[in-house]
């Protein structure tokens, strides 16, 4: 009976350690594996190229650190995205997408939303809320306030952005000299509503102000591009659209199907925004959807953010990702072209947002014009965010 007792207490003494380390270590192994930049010698800035990207406005339509533990107030050592590595690369503003669900066996091609999921698992290995571990809702509200807690711990150097008004007072602050990062909350796919158009009210009082409407899956409001349906818009989709419409929110279709895409085309007359992608002609993979689509999206005074990872680019180092930068202004023009760069969205890349001044110079040796790097490093961004927080 000794003996038993001696190893029951082995046993849990095993348990409680495993579950500790896990707990300890587990969250930031799994994302030093995901969002690696790969090891490489410093990239070549010519002084043409550091005084042009010193002179830009830089934005970024989508990052997810959020999703992570990071504490993103301080200089990481990993991962791609802090505040201090924003200012490094001298980044005005950049969109927060908060993920809240991301189905196991992740795929471009067919992704059943009832799979187990992923960020259950981490939410409750990173020890979030317990009411975030079985709520959509409740995860974005939580990565909302993750958001506002850097914002406070930063000594003024970031800044939510949740109007027009907070836009342009960041870059006045820049123009003066001031150091500061601008930062706008975004939703990776509407699942968070939960089917509930009220819950729109939460998201939009929590600060969210770009709403896309589907991730990796089909969900209550349509068809993913990586889904199972291919379909469009639902009824409860069709609502949601009207709605960040009527509330001069931000409408984006990443992840969406290329029927909710036409759809959403079909019933609004807003600057549309696909804000992390490639171009098909370019990089001929599932991920980038149907160029004369992208064109409609151009032709709504919106605009595509270019992605910075192997799947959509075909080639990530600073060179292939002017290319793909080069190759999506010759589809839709200079006006419609952005970055979006997926970073710490589970990509791995070859350089983190403190060295963007190495697509700068990229660009130039791609060929592209000083109005066109300007363009798209921050300009048309700034241009589409003035015209939907302008209406609020």
């Amino acid at each position: 009976m000794k003996r038993l007792k001696q190893a029951i207490f082995w046993v849990v003494l095993l348990v409680i350690a495993a579950v500790g380390a896990f707990l300890t270590f587990g969250p930031e192994i799994v994302e030093k594996g995901r969002n690696a930049v790969a090891p490489h010698d410093p990239y070549p800035v010519s002084e043409k190229a550091a005084a042009l990207h010193k002179s830009l406005t830089i934005g970024d339509w989508h990052a997810d650190p959020l999703l992570w533990n990071r504490d993103l107030a301080t200089y990481g050592k990993y991962g791609q995205v802090d505040v201090p590595r924003l200012m490094l690369g001298n980044v005005a503003v950049q969109v927060f997408t908060a993920v809240t669900k991301s189905p196991a066996g992740l795929n471009y091609d067919s992704n059943d939303a009832k799979a187990f999921d992923n960020v259950t698992l981490l939410a409750v290995a990173q020890l979030w809320p317990i009411k975030t571990w079985n709520s959509l809702l409740e995860r974005a509200l939580y990565q909302a306030q993750k958001l506002k807690t850097v914002e406070e711990d930063s000594h003024g150097h970031f800044k939510i952005i949740t109007s027009a008004q907070d836009l342009d007072a960041v870059l006045e602050a820049r123009a003066n000299g001031e150091i500061v990062v601008g930062g706008i909350l975004g939703i990776e796919g509407a699942h968070p509503l939960e089917g509930d158009i009220a819950n729109l009210d939460k998201l939009e009082a929590a600060g969210y102000r770009l709403i896309a409407l589907q991730h990796f899956f089909d969900n209550e409001l349509g068809g993913s591009l990586h889904g199972k349906s291919n379909a469009g818009l639902t009824d409860f989709g069709r609502e949601v659209v009207q709605e960040v419409v009527k509330r001069g929110l931000i409408l984006d279709v990443a992840h969406s199907s290329e029927q909710v895409v036409r759809d959403v085309l079909d019933m609004t007359d807003i600057p549309i925004v696909l804000s992390h992608s490639g171009v098909k002609t370019h990089c001929d993979v599932k991920r980038n959807i149907d160029p004369e689509l992208m064109k409609e999206i151009a032709a709504t005074g919106g605009v595509v953010g270019m992605g910075y990872w192997q799947e959509v680019t075909c080639d990530d180092s600073p060179a292939g990702v002017a290319a793909s930068i080069k190759a999506a202004v010759d589809l839709l023009g200079e006006d419609a072209v952005s970055l979006g760069s997926d970073f710490d969205g589970s990509v791995k890349t070859t350089f983190d947002t403190s060295e963007l001044a190495a697509i700068t110079q990229a660009l130039l040796d791609a060929g592209l014009t000083e109005t066109q790097i300007r363009k798209v490093m921050g300009e048309n961004m700034m241009r589409v965010l003035r015209a939907r927080l302008g209406t609020r």
